[in-house]
């Protein structure tokens, strides 16, 4: 999990774990804001964007424990509950 400290300003080639191949949305915040865990514990560190998207599509998903310490945690999973799985799909 990160700590805030890495840029903000993304290089084109530049993203996140959690960005999925086919998903052509950019980052957003630290490329490491928070750990998503899947339901086989696969832990997968993201950007704020990402990473609400994976919890939103992952079955079984959830954050990090240690993610309540981080400022993003709550906007993570504020974003997730607005997202339908797989948002990319969709064109969100």
């Amino acid at each position: 999990m990160g700590d805030g400290n890495e840029s903000r300003g993304h290089g084109a080639g530049c993203r996140c774990a959690a960005a999925d191949d086919k998903d052509p949305t950019a980052c957003e915040g630290p490329l490491t804001a928070v750990t998503v865990v899947t339901a086989d514990g696969t832990e997968i560190t993201g950007c704020v964007r990402h990473s609400a998207r994976q919890l939103a599509s992952l079955q079984g998903a959830r954050l990090h424990p240690m993610a309540a310490l981080l400022p993003w945690a709550v906007d993570v999973y504020c974003r997730a509950a607005e997202l339908p799985p797989f948002a990319w799909q969709v064109g969100l």
